[in-house]
């Protein structure tokens, strides 16, 4: 349905701008005409040519503003039909394990360590499962502008710490490195802040492999400065853009592996920009990505 009504577009805009073009051709050659018996005829003539050639530059501007508009409106739809696929796994994916956990504490007669490992597998599964129903609730509160920041002065440091400790209880890593300067206070939205810090984190040790992750935060004159890097493959520069957009996902859904749901740096961006702050994706040294913010 897409295409075919891309194809309609495109036909309708070719016709309209060719009819265009051969009246004006059959009007230019009645002012030649006419130019030897009114000369009054001749200048109407000639006003008539002028007044349709900006009518349509104004239709050419109009097509290719709607043609943008078009390709916009496909490009999310692809991106909402690859955010649909993969939030159905990711919803499965945990409901499966835990049920799969409970039925055999329920079923085997396990000893205690089984069954606190069992028990520990199923809590990780459903933080996993409640992280990303938070990313889409605040996904939806951003469309909805319901979130306005409430800003608090607390201890920067103190917070990245509990977001390392909280990462590393889950995720049962510690690959985790904060570089923090020392007694950092800063005066901000603490949930806003600490959403877009965790959600880069979570994206940095799942596409940075087994190598640590390095989250740091630092006073540059009047300027916060923080970010985590990662030791992954690092983002193509092409796709540097595209990645905070909402539902975007390099690569196919039906071929990926990662888990995910194209929301995490989506709502990482509304909120630095909430906080009228700014976020770059850079190339980490020697490789990897660094996902700065300045506020």
């Amino acid at each position: 349905m897409k295409g075919r009504t891309a194809i309609i577009f495109y036909i309708l805009s070719v016709y309209v701008v060719v009819q265009f073009i051969w009246w004006g051709y059959h009007l230019i050659e009645l002012t030649n005409e006419l130019n030897k018996e009114s000369e009054l005829i001749a200048k109407r003539v000639t006003m008539i040519i002028g007044e349709g050639a900006v009518f349509l530059l104004l239709l050419l501007v109009g097509i290719w503003q709607i043609r943008r508009s078009i390709r916009k409106e496909l490009a999310l739809s692809d991106r909402q039909k690859n955010f649909l696929l993969s939030v159905t796994h990711e919803l499965k994916t945990p409901l499966a394990a835990n049920k799969l956990y409970l039925q055999t504490i329920e079923k085997r007669d396990l000893n205690e360590e089984q069954r606190n490992e069992l028990l520990a597998k199923a809590i990780e599964e459903n933080v996993r499962l409640e992280r990303m129903i938070d990313n889409i609730l605040n996904a939806s509160r951003l469309e909805n502008n319901v979130l306005t920041p409430d800003k608090e002065e607390f201890d920067l440091e103190q917070m990245i710490s509990g977001i390392k400790n909280r990462f590393e209880a889950v995720w049962k890593s510690s690959r985790i490195e904060v570089h923090c300067e020392k007694g950092l206070q800063i005066t901000t939205d603490r949930f806003m802040l600490e959403t877009i810090i965790s959600n880069l984190v979570e994206n940095a040790l799942k596409y940075g492999g087994d190598k640590p992750v390095e989250i740091y935060a630092r006073r540059e004159n009047n300027r916060y400065v923080l970010g985590v890097k990662d030791q992954g493959k690092g983002i193509d520069k092409q796709f540097k853009a595209d990645v905070f957009k909402k539902f975007y996902r390099i690569g196919n859904e039906e071929t990926r592996t990662q888990k995910g749901t194209g929301l995490g740096l989506y709502i990482v961006n509304q909120l630095v920009r909430m906080l009228n702050g700014n976020i770059q994706c850079r190339d980490n040294e020697p490789m990897g990505s660094d996902f700065q913010i300045t506020l």
